[in-house]
């Protein structure tokens, strides 16, 4: 009977975590694929909100659009140069839909809903060192447009699928697994964006139980902007990508393996707080590849 190797068919649950929202984390785990080692994943995420953190609190309905939904088809991979070196590439194609009153929409000139590809991004991760169960990691990587979204529409811009901006990241990741399969991963990081959107730093703290044939975690994710502007606050122009996007999620995730090769993955989670977005929940399914296998 075929199995997949454990160390191999647990990286892919970082695709688990990628939001379709501008507010996405870097899609990275504390797990190494190896060498010849990775997988193709194809998943569809949902994200939808009808309540907005602004300043100084958080307010009901969305302006103009009532509330918002985020659906994106999601292309994830990763392959394993060497056992301590991985390549990781996401893309996803994202539609976001208005709930607003289509004859005021009319009269202010404004669509219900956009689509298209968004952002793609690119992380090489490697392996600084081992030591008895834990692993310290370092990852750069750079996101960037692939398609011509509108970003600068006013308040029509509530509904953009991005923020245009090309980011540099650079994230350090701490990986502590235990015997049993319990697992804890940390990772901070900090991104450099171009034009007007802000930095940021990124933290993530996942706890976890990582098996043969099952893996699950739980996580808390935080994103700090290091300046912007506060939506209808004095200095905001109405050029939304240039706002404070600071936001704390939490959310979990499970894998169970198939067949072969083959495996599914599931995961959900809501934003606990927030500034200058949506207060939203999102969960994902998805179907995974896995390049290696052993006899189990």
């Amino acid at each position: 009977m075929k199995i997949l190797d454990k160390s191999k068919i647990l990286t892919l649950l970082a695709v688990l975590g990628i939001s379709a929202s501008v507010c996405a984390q870097t899609p990275l785990s504390g797990f190494m694929q190896g060498k010849k080692g990775g997988n193709l994943s194809f998943s569809l995420n949902h994200e939808n909100y009808s309540e907005v953190y602004l300043v100084p609190e958080k307010i009901d309905g969305v302006p103009v659009f009532n509330g918002v939904s985020v659906n994106s088809f999601n292309i994830y991979g990763s392959y394993g140069f060497t056992d301590k070196l991985d390549l990781i590439v996401n893309l996803p194609f994202v539609r976001t839909v208005g709930s607003g009153n289509q004859e005021v929409l009319n009269d202010l000139g404004f669509q219900n809903s956009r689509e298209g590809a968004q952002d793609i991004s690119a992380f090489l991760k490697y392996e600084l060192a081992k030591k008895g169960n834990l692993s310290l990691q370092g990852s750069l990587g750079v996101t960037t447009p692939v398609s011509d979204y509108n970003v600068n529409e006013g308040l029509q811009s509530i509904i953009a699928i991005g923020n245009r901006a090309t980011t540099f990241n650079a994230v350090a990741l701490a990986h502590y697994k235990l015997s049993s399969g319990f697992f804890v991963t940390g990772q901070a990081g900090y991104s450099l964006r171009s034009t007007e959107v802000p930095d940021a730093v990124l933290s993530q703290l996942k706890l976890g139980w990582a098996k043969k044939r099952f893996y699950a975690d739980a996580y808390l994710a935080n994103q700090t902007s290091t300046g912007g502007v506060d939506i209808l606050r004095p200095g905001f122009n109405g050029f939304f990508p240039a706002t404070q996007v600071n936001y704390t999620r939490i959310g979990a995730n499970v894998y169970a393996p198939l067949d072969g090769n083959f495996g599914i993955n599931a995961g959900g989670g809501t934003t606990i707080g927030g500034r200058n977005l949506g207060k939203a929940d999102f969960f994902s399914f998805g179907f995974v590849y896995n390049f290696k296998y052993r006899e189990y």
